[in-house]
């Protein structure tokens, strides 16, 4: 069972100073999902503006500068609160410190969100699959939970790769199809689905994502033709190098085009944290 904090302040708050590239914000929430795994919200400040599935600067206080790192916005672009998954690195610099973080504390936001695993980077088509590991599911929580993804596609699918069954964060409202979200509830009825995995543990999904999709399970749920068109298809990736690298080598082979946001294509990744 997941623990949530949402209103122990911390006995120890640190003050932190705004800079021209960095905003200070309030930490509202913390939840643990296992021992490694956690989650958080932060206050939005009223000028910060995103589209979905882009990602932002985010960190703590360092010994002479700021100690920041990348972290996709798992919140849609509406949310009131900022919201971030993350993974806690053993003897990490900022993931150690930033996993004991407690409500009240506060965290540098960057100003300015970037990224292309957005929808704006994609050709139109009519399914979107968006394909992730681990904390790699972060932006597809966003990008599933904007009303105008279900305009651009009739169906909409999360698939997300773990290797043990409490990494499924945010599982329950997924699997309820994001039924607690008054703006796409309905759509999202309709549009969406989830395919769990998880690689290391029982479970009723096994297995890679490119086994999925060979074997015909990631269709299971999905109306239209049971293999990747790269005619119709859209398909978002984010997680490990492992998988991004070796998913859009397979998704080449199959027809399908790298986009960004000038050129828009086939399928994206996040360039910036693959390198």
């Amino acid at each position: 069972m997941s623990d949530v904090v949402t209103s122990m302040p911390s006995s120890e708050p640190t003050s932190l100073e705004p800079t021209s590239a960095l905003s200070v914000e309030t930490v509202l929430s913390v939840r643990m999902w296992n021992e490694h795994l956690f989650s958080f919200t932060i206050t939005r400040p009223a000028s910060f503006r995103f589209r979905s599935g882009e990602f932002v600067m985010l960190g703590l206080a360092g010994e002479q500068r700021p100690l920041l790192r990348a972290y996709s916005i798992a919140s849609p672009a509406y949310a009131e609160e900022l919201e971030f998954l993350s993974i806690r690195v053993p003897d990490g610099p900022l993931t150690s410190r930033l996993s004991q973080i407690q409500p009240g504390d506060q965290v540098y936001l960057g100003r300015k969100p970037t990224g292309t695993l957005v929808a704006d980077a994609l050709l139109p088509g009519k399914r979107l699959f968006m394909l992730s590991t681990g904390t790699g599911l972060a932006p597809f929580l966003s990008v599933a939970r904007d009303p105008e993804i279900y305009d651009r596609f009739d169906q909409i699918q999360i698939v997300h790769s773990v290797r043990r069954v409490t990494d499924l964060a945010y599982r329950e409202p997924l699997e309820a199809k994001l039924a607690d979200d008054p703006l796409v509830d309905e759509q999202a009825a309709t549009q969406f689905s989830y395919v769990p995995t998880v690689t290391r543990e029982p479970f009723h999904t096994s297995g890679r994502i490119d086994k999925l999709i060979d074997d015909g399970t990631l269709f299971a749920d999905m109306p239209g033709e049971k293999h990747l068109d790269p005619e119709t298809d859209r398909i978002m990736l984010c997680g490990s190098m492992a998988m991004i690298k070796d998913l859009a080598a397979k998704l080449e082979t199959m027809g399908f085009v790298e986009g960004s946001n000038s050129q828009p294509g086939q399928y994206v990744i996040e360039r910036a944290f693959v390198g």
